[in-house]
């Protein structure tokens, strides 16, 4: 399901991307397709991208124009036909890796720039549990490092939100490798807490 296209980009692996609303599309996505954590897809020439929603911002150009209105707001549809509502959601996506033509999975930092205009896809949970398999059918979670430095104060709370997605799904062994990871997460948010 496509649930937006890229706007602007903060970094190499850092992408903002407009939430597509009822003016693009007749069914539009709703709150639950592009909420914190959820997996996405930009499908490229070669090679299909992948990466998390880790921030949401809220557009509103209305919120600073204070000026006297010719006509109430239900009514500009009627006697201002181009008038469009402007408000939307734009989303922060951290690219996490690639996945080829071929189904070779490959975590880190994608070679390719991503361009304006790029359709978003949500990823189901068939397609994230493939992405984070290796050959040996065990759990990998290599760009791990990518999001501790890339997320900022999202970082702890995203990872939490992989790891029990991928905790629905996986071997008792990954479970176990799971849990501890989520263990040393608490441990360093308990410890980042303290410091003042």
């Amino acid at each position: 399901m496509k649930i937006a296209k890229i706007v602007s980009s903060n970094s190499h692996i850092d992408y903002v991307g407009r939430v597509i609303d009822g003016l693009d599309v007749e069914e539009p996505p709703t709150a639950e397709d592009y909420g914190f954590a959820q997996f996405v897809s930009l499908p490229m020439e070669n090679e299909e991208i992948v990466g998390v929603i880790y921030n949401s911002m809220l557009v509103n150009p209305e919120y600073a124009s204070f000026g006297p209105r010719l006509s109430p707001k239900p009514e500009l549809g009627s006697f201002s036909p181009d008038y469009l509502n402007e408000q939307g959601f734009l989303i922060g996506i951290l690219l996490l890796g690639t996945k080829s033509a071929d189904e070779r999975i490959l975590h880190g930092v994608p070679r390719r720039v991503v361009p304006a205009g790029q359709d978003v896809y949500k990823i189901d949970a068939a397609k994230v549990k493939r992405f984070h398999t290796d050959e040996n059918e065990c759990l990998q979670i290599h760009y791990y490092s990518q999001i501790v430095s890339h997320a900022g104060l999202f970082a702890v709370p995203l990872l939490e939100s992989v790891i029990e997605q991928l905790s629905l799904d996986c071997s008792d062994s990954d479970r176990q490798r799971l849990g501890v990871l989520k263990q040393t997460l608490a441990w360093q948010r308990t410890l980042g807490g303290m410091r003042l």
